[in-house]
């Protein structure tokens, strides 16, 4: 009997030690890979545009793992996670980035052009005898300040590769952050910027469409006036006809009377250079006791001469 007793404490603590056992045992955690902006872009290069920008970065991969091949393990991945949050990470480095270039950023909600990235791909991969490998593509569309598309979706695509051990997850942190720098720099900053520099002359914007915001060449086109009349002391009036659906026809607008003088810039919605070849502005001359007077003026002439200057010789009614 006691024999039997003996042997059932050992037992007792046995199953007591194996349990502690299997209560210490701790699943290993996931990975953390910290994301970093690697390297700085050339400062001030774009610090005298004429308008400013929105960035807006989405999430759009359809694989959101961010460890995607791992053949050291034939049985598990390892599970992989980023710090900071990966679309905060990409829109507070980014705009760190465009900042040191020269942008400026949330500048005026009426006339900023907006910047959308979406994230395609921010992967990393181990495979034995290479080491480390990331790729970032990134998604870039511009829109303006009527959100119409003007520079398309393009891709901006960053790869780096570092050699390591498997265990090494320092060095695949250092291939993913350089494979970000390298996708910031494969996006083409000029071209974006262009859009946000007011050209010189209208015809360097040939479709780009006056929407009273102020941001064209066009609106910018100082035009001058001068429009007299003999005898003198007439009413003058101004109306707009067009052939282009996107310019509208106007009711008659009066200006002054003779001599008229000022200059103005443009403020015709629609407008564009392309199109204003097929627009008139009609300038009409009214005084009591004479004949009323129209002369019609192409608005691609007015535009190229920056001047719409008219005299009109009365004549009395009978």
């Amino acid at each position: 009997m006691k024999r039997f007793l003996s042997i059932l404490c050992v037992a007792g603590l046995l199953g007591l030690v194996s349990c502690a056992s299997v209560k210490n045992i701790v699943a290993p955690g996931p990975r953390t890979i910290n994301l970093a902006l690697t390297e700085e872009p050339q400062a001030n290069r774009y610090v005298e545009l004429d308008y400013g920008i929105r960035l807006n970065v989405r999430d759009a991969r359809s694989n959101s793992r961010v460890l995607q091949k791992y053949d050291a393990s034939a049985t598990s991945l390892p599970q992989v996670q980023v710090s900071p949050e990966l679309v905060s990470f990409v829109s507070e480095s980014t705009r760190r980035y465009m900042r040191t270039m020269g942008f400026n950023l949330d500048a005026d909600v009426a006339t900023d052009y907006m910047l959308t990235l979406s994230i395609r791909e921010f992967n990393l991969s181990f495979l034995s005898g290479v080491g480390w490998s990331a790729a970032v593509q990134l998604n870039v569309e511009v829109h303006d300040q009527d959100r119409r598309l003007v520079y398309p979706n393009v891709v901006a695509v960053g790869r780096a590769s570092v050699g390591g051990s498997s265990s090494d997850f320092l060095a695949g942190a250092r291939a993913l952050n350089a494979a970000y720098a390298h996708a910031l720099k494969d996006i083409d900053w000029d071209r974006i910027a262009f859009f946000l520099k007011r050209a010189s002359s209208p015809s360097l914007e040939k479709n780009k469409q006056v929407t009273g915001a102020g941001n064209t060449a066009l609106e910018a086109t100082v035009i001058r006036w001068y429009i007299d009349s003999a005898p003198k002391g007439a009413d003058g009036s101004t109306r707009i006809g067009s052939a282009p659906p996107e310019v509208k026809n106007n009711n008659q607008y009066y200006v002054g009377s003779t001599p008229y003088e000022t200059t103005e810039t443009f403020d015709v919605k629609g407008l564009t250079f392309n199109n204003s070849g097929n627009v008139q502005i009609e300038v009409v001359c009214e005084k009591p006791g004479y004949i009323t007077q129209k002369k019609r003026f192409n608005l691609r002439q007015a535009i190229e001469q920056k001047e719409i200057s008219t005299k009109f010789n009365l004549v009395k009614e009978e």
